[in-house]
């Protein structure tokens, strides 16, 4: 059987998989769409890049095409992601839900959009896929519907094909408007493997999450309001499965 990258006879897109449950349900939903997917990992110089090796165990499970791109965002720094900044833990609901954190890394998704742009127009895609959200995020900037809507005016401007007239870019961001409960919903409709993911922002050596950054806490919500146990290991053992 053809892999999801190799059959002709579907439509091409490029998903932007971090290795997180929010991307690897991107890729998930849109191989089940009909698309060729794919993947495409950034290593932007983040202190977690555990999660580059999970981003590479998912493609492999879905047997699509993945590049992992190099682009140092950590020599700008300006971001407790990047730079030698401590990531917040403990925060309250109020504090996720309030003004910009610190884990906010400058113009990341732009910069990212922007290589899946490029690998796109070389693979004749139209479409770009990315697994943002603006509802159980902390305000970033560049998780926004008029940020995806702005890209995909820029990129039917910046492209070759676009201005030939030859390919028109759709930027898709699915889970946009969904909770993290509905997320970890459709994953599991679509047969998502949670425990190949990864979203701490601090995890140890071997990988296991903090279970106290606001990615992880915004994780365990979303698990624990759809019922399900998330199967990644904490490194607090009464978060970890048996």
């Amino acid at each position: 059987m053809l892999s999801p990258s190799a059959d002709p006879a579907r439509p091409r897109a490029v998903v932007l998989l971090s290795g997180g449950l929010d991307s690897t349900t991107v890729l998930a939903h849109t191989i089940d769409r009909g698309y060729a997917a794919y993947a495409l990992t950034v290593r932007y110089g983040q202190r977690h890049a555990y999660e580059v090796e999970a981003a590479t165990r998912i493609a492999a499970r879905y047997r699509v095409e993945h590049r992992v791109v190099e682009v140092d965002l950590g020599t700008i720094g300006g971001s407790a992601l990047t730079a030698d900044i401590a990531v917040p833990k403990d925060r309250s609901p109020d504090d996720l839900s309030s003004g910009i954190p610190v884990t906010y890394v400058p113009a990341r998704n732009t910069v990212l959009l922007a290589v899946a742009l490029a690998w796109a127009e070389a693979l004749g895609a139209a479409d770009i896929c990315i697994g943002v959200n603006a509802v159980d995020y902390s305000g970033y900037p560049d998780c926004r519907p008029e940020f995806i809507a702005a890209f995909e005016r820029l990129a039917n401007i910046a492209t070759k094909a676009a201005v030939e007239g030859t390919t028109r870019v759709r930027i898709h961001a699915p889970l946009i408007d969904l909770t993290k409960r509905e997320i970890v919903a459709l994953g599991q409709s679509l047969g998502v493997d949670f425990a190949l993911t990864t979203s701490c922002y601090d995890p140890n050596a071997s990988g296991a999450a903090c279970g106290r950054c606001d990615a992880c806490q915004i994780r365990l919500k979303g698990f624990a309001d759809a019922g399900v146990r998330d199967p990644v290991p904490y490194q607090h053992a009464s978060l970890t499965p048996p």
